[in-house]
């Protein structure tokens, strides 16, 4: 059977990989909607190649261009977060894959389980803020939530291998970034350019960032425990530089299955859209046809890791509205960096003092979670004197 798909984010590192694995399953996902935020001229590319039936800017004058610009075809435009609830809840889509980055994919994640498609998610931040929410829902809705990101796609197969109550512990892997082992006086140092060259991935710059300051496994690990309904203890981290071991599972036997491929978001993409089906893909012959070395280290070697590590066990023993204001203010925090207003080392430490200065609310609800984020934001903006808002809330909450 041909599945119907909606990619939100269609534009974005995520969304142009998995429209490439469409284009390689040759007919057997058919791309129903996409969605982007305001590059109307790539994705008017996308509407001519995958002929879609409708389409979302959620900015209305990106929108209004595109319209103008497609006048005379037969094609749906929609404009607005009005618009993505609309496109992932038409009756004809099968899945929805979440591309969108940040705390901004969070309502789309929730429509997507209410609408009771298959959730295929890219979008870590929704696990980070409201993990416990989405999962009991997905559970009332008998809804499937595949992971996309790399680490969590390995874990999410490796678990094929033996039932949930005999996993011992799960161990994510983070490839260090570009300054592992670096000392606080050269990340200091790092510019926004020099940050984002990442040694093994091709991402997107958010992603990039949070790699170089392990921001990014530390969300991953927040993300792992609601993905697999683990305790803390459970989940570890190693520093994998070559990114060839994607992460593994260890059972209570002994045995550790891991998942294995050259770092190519493509394979985690393809298996999420064609799930439980495993289909041709890429060709990775030549991975063993020269000596391959796989080295594992300790993330605490890091002057950033260990530090950023702690900021994700604080986040699991709190619990309540402590994921969304870790992911909040480490969002802020590095657009503050990209604009060379804070150093690399800084962003980890406004990530620690925003997240202890906030009085976590136990058991929230969706509204109290935005909130949460919110008040975040403002918060990071005040203390950095980047304050946005006349009206940020200076009270802790």
């Amino acid at each position: 059977m041909v599945k119907n798909i909606v990619i939100l984010g269609s534009t974005g590192s995520i969304g142009r990989n998995a429209l490439n694995v469409v284009e390689r399953l040759k007919g057997r996902v058919k791309v129903f909607g996409l969605a982007a935020h305001s590059n109307w001229v790539l994705l008017k590319k996308q509407i001519k190649k995958f002929k879609p039936e409708q389409v979302v800017l959620i900015d209305h004058s990106a929108a209004a261009r595109l319209k103008a610009s497609l006048r005379r075809q037969r094609i749906k435009i929609l404009s607005g977060w009005e618009g993505v609830q609309k496109i992932i809840a038409a009756s004809e889509v099968n899945l929805v894959l979440s591309a969108i980055t940040g705390a901004a994919g969070l309502p789309a994640s929730f429509w997507a389980i209410e609408s009771g498609k298959t959730l295929a998610l890219a979008n870590k931040e929704s696990m980070v803020m409201a993990g416990e929410i989405l999962v009991n829902l997905a559970r009332r809705k008998k809804v499937k939530i595949i992971p996309v990101d790399s680490e969590h796609s390995a874990i999410f197969q490796a678990l094929q291998c033996g039932r949930a109550n005999e996993v011992k512990r799960i161990i994510l892997t983070a490839s260090g970034g570009p300054f592992y082992n670096r000392s606080v006086n050269e990340l200091k140092k790092v510019t926004p350019h020099q940050a984002l060259n990442h040694p093994t991935w091709q991402m997107g710059d958010k992603i990039t960032i949070d790699s170089a300051t392990l921001m990014n496994k530390a969300l991953e690990v927040i993300e792992a425990h609601w993905f697999f309904n683990l305790k803390p203890a459970q989940i570890e981290v190693v520093i994998h530089p070559q990114s060839i071991i994607h992460s593994m599972v260890e059972f209570l036997d002994g045995s550790i299955i891991a998942q294995l491929s050259p770092p190519d978001m493509k394979i985690p993409i393809q298996f999420a859209l064609t799930y439980p089906q495993r289909l041709n893909g890429a060709n990775h012959q030549a991975l063993f046809q020269k000596p391959l070395n796989l080295t594992f280290e300790r993330p605490g070697a890091s002057v950033l890791g260990g530090p950023a590590l702690a900021l994700a066990y604080e986040v699991l023993r709190r619990g309540g509205t402590a994921g969304a204001v870790l992911n909040a203010a480490n969002e802020e925090a590095v657009k503050l960096f990209l604009q060379k207003k804070i150093a690399l080392t800084d962003i980890v430490l406004l990530n620690k003092k925003i997240l202890r200065r906030h009085r976590v609310v136990k058991n929230p609800t969706l509204p109290q979670i935005i909130e949460a984020d919110e008040w975040a934001r403002n918060e990071l903006r005040v203390i950095t004197g980047n304050r946005l808002s006349v009206n940020s809330k200076k009270q802790r909450r």
